[in-house]
């Protein structure tokens, strides 16, 4: 097979959580323009509907499956209805997350609710749905599990605290994932995106879409800017396809040098 070939995705089917906007919708439309069949997953119908278009578009086969990544029972369906209605599924990629009031917040101020909700939708939501989709894929000859971390896993995170804990845990996770997973032919990695100012972002920060073009001198990023989400769609292609057969408990760092 030849180098390039190696990154192909042809005969793949690939669930991309999260996937309406943002990182997620980069990830699915790179994922397809590489040959896999995708279903994009959230909680927004109108939003993944589109991708799903566009996915069509490209000349693959889509689905759009309105999910709750907490609710344990709908990321379970969403694994049966994505084998039931594509046909197989061979890759899952867990890039649902974020807070849900963007509320810069120190500890000492942070409810317990605001906690809760970051761990279960940052954290716990990834090991749902590695349990989901490893449960078929170890069965049905492997597959790949790619996890959306962040680098804000690996510093301080200043009024950002349980985010930076839930994508610490998604590392190690990943790391144990890869090891338990390895006999069955699953392949676990992760992708740490730096400052990518997507929606949850930009509110966060209390900026707007003006204030991109400053950005990367404001985060002091080497090479100059913030990135883009497709700036992260082909490491997930490369993860998922045969080019990265050797690589698993992994995390491919994107920041622009941070």
């Amino acid at each position: 097979m030849s180098i390039i070939n190696q990154f192909r995705l042809d005969g793949q089917t690939a669930v991309v959580t999260g996937g309406g906007r943002g990182i997620g919708e980069g990830i699915a439309l790179g994922l397809a323009e590489a040959g896999a069949d995708v279903v994009v997953a959230a909680r927004r119908s109108h939003e993944i509907e589109a991708v799903a278009d566009k996915v069509r578009a490209l000349g693959r086969k889509a689905l759009a499956v309105t999910t709750d990544m907490m609710d344990i029972e709908q990321v379970q369906a969403l694994a049966q209805q994505t084998v039931k209605d594509m046909g197989g599924l061979t890759c899952w990629v867990s890039n649902a997350g974020g807070a849900d009031d963007r509320v810069p917040r120190t500890f000492l101020e942070m409810p317990e609710r605001q906690w809760d909700f970051q761990l279960n939708l940052n954290l716990k939501a990834v090991w749902t749905g590695a349990q989901a989709a490893g449960n078929h894929m170890k069965d049905h000859g492997g597959g790949t599990i790619i996890n959306i971390s962040s680098q804000a896993a690996n510093r301080a995170s200043p009024h950002n605290g349980p985010y930076a804990v839930a994508k610490s845990g998604v590392n190690n996770l990943t790391q144990t994932l890869a090891v338990e997973m390895a006999p069955f032919g699953i392949r676990v990695n992760s992708v740490s995106p730096g400052p990518i100012p997507t929606e949850v972002f930009l509110e966060f920060t209390n900026m707007t879409e003006a204030d991109i073009p400053k950005m990367g001198k404001q985060f002091g990023v080497p090479l100059g800017r913030v990135g883009t989400p497709e700036d992260i769609a082909p490491a997930v292609v490369y993860l998922a396809s045969p080019a990265s057969a050797w690589m698993t408990g992994q995390d491919i760092k994107i920041n622009g040098g941070l």
